[in-house]
This record gives C-alpha cells, sequence and structure tokens, in this order.
C-alpha cells in the first residue's frame, strides 16, 4: 500500500466520521473539494485523483469505476465495506452506494499538516450539507466543473481551473510542485 492510498482511505474515514450523511455523491464531492481546495492553496492534490464531468457534478472517475466493477485495492477493502444504497437521492443511472467503516480507527499521520488542515476544512463546511447541496454548489458559475462541462459529459477538470485571484501561489511554483507530483504518483513512488 503506497502513502497515497493510506491518505484516501484515511480521508474517507475521516469524511464519515465527521460529516452527515456520506453516500456516493457527497462522498466524491468532499474528495473534489479536498483536492482542488488543497490544489488551490498548496499546487498539489491530496488524492492524485483526476475529476471527470458527470451529470451530478465532479466526480473521481478511477474510484467510481473501482467501486462500480468490484475492483478497490485490498487496502480499501480492508477498511470498508460497498453497499448498494437505494436512498441516494439522484435519479440516475450510474451505482449508488453508500460506503461502511469496517477500521474505525483514522491514522491522520499519513497527512502534511497542510492536508489535515484542507480535511478539516471541508468537513466543517460541508457537515451538515446534502448531496443536492453539494451538487448545487459544483454547479455554479465559473467553478472548475461548470466551466468543463461545457466540452460535454465525461471531460476530464482541469486542476488549474481551480486558480484564481485568491491563490497565493505563482502560476510556476503551482506547475512544478503539480508536474512533480504526477511523475510520483505515475511511478508509483507516493
Amino acid at each position: 500500500m503506497n502513502i497515497t492510498e493510506q491518505k484516501v482511505i484515511n480521508g474517507i474515514k475521516y469524511f464519515i466520521k465527521n460529516t452527515k450523511n456520506v453516500r456516493r455523491t457527497k462522498l466524491f464531492k468532499l474528495l473534489y473539494f479536498w483536492d482542488f481546495m488543497n490544489f488551490k492553496k498548496h499546487g498539489l492534490s491530496v488524492t492524485g485523483y483526476d475529476y471527470y464531468t458527470y451529470p451530478f457534478g465532479p466526480v473521481p472517475k478511477k474510484l467510481y469505476e473501482q467501486i462500480d466493477n468490484n475492483d478497490l485495492p485490498e487496502s480499501f477493502k480492508e477498511n470498508f465495506i460497498i453497499v448498494e444504497d437505494e436512498y441516494e437521492d439522484e435519479d440516475d443511472n450510474y451505482k449508488k452506494f453508500r460506503i461502511l467503516l469496517k477500521n474505525r480507527k483514522i491514522d491522520l499521520d499519513w497527512l502534511s499538516p497542510n492536508e489535515l488542515n484542507t480535511l478539516k476544512d471541508v468537513s466543517l463546511i460541508f457537515k451538515n450539507a446534502t448531496a443536492k447541496d453539494m451538487t448545487e454548489i459544483t454547479h455554479l458559475p465559473r467553478t472548475p466543473w461548470s466551466k468543463t462541462i461545457k466540452k460535454g459529459m465525461d471531460k476530464k477538470i482541469d486542476y488549474f481551473l481551480a486558480i484564481d485571484e485568491n491563490t497565493t501561489l505563482d502560476l510556476e511554483t503551482i506547475k512544478e510542485r503539480f508536474n512533480l507530483q504526477k511523475e510520483l504518483l505515475s511511478g508509483g513512488h507516493i
């Protein structure tokens, strides 16, 4: 199991324990906000996931497909149980599920201080939010999803669309950090 898998597993556990009603849509939006907020502040995603335009907002396609195909890594299977969920509030053709904790222990030592702060911020902001609330937020004008959906469904959302006037890092630093992270992820080093 690599570092990034540990971050994802412990982040999901944290979201499940610290926010309400975490099902498919809310989980995907929590991961999205964790990644994109961290990228905007520090030039790095946390999970390494690429997000795609789906009808109800951004989706970490790799994770969704692993769940849909019952092909999660062993480390996920040791920590989570995926349960079909007829209560997911969207009327769509995508697999509906929720994640139950098999192992409730959260190890936040895998996260950097910045990643942990962003995780806590996202959890606090969306603690009581519904999946519908979070979908509406991702669909607001000028969000990365709304800019990308103009190209169609199932299009990759560029992390750089999160950069705005409130981004404190310069573009060159962000590019260097993000490219290094992608290189390390593709080589299986993190």
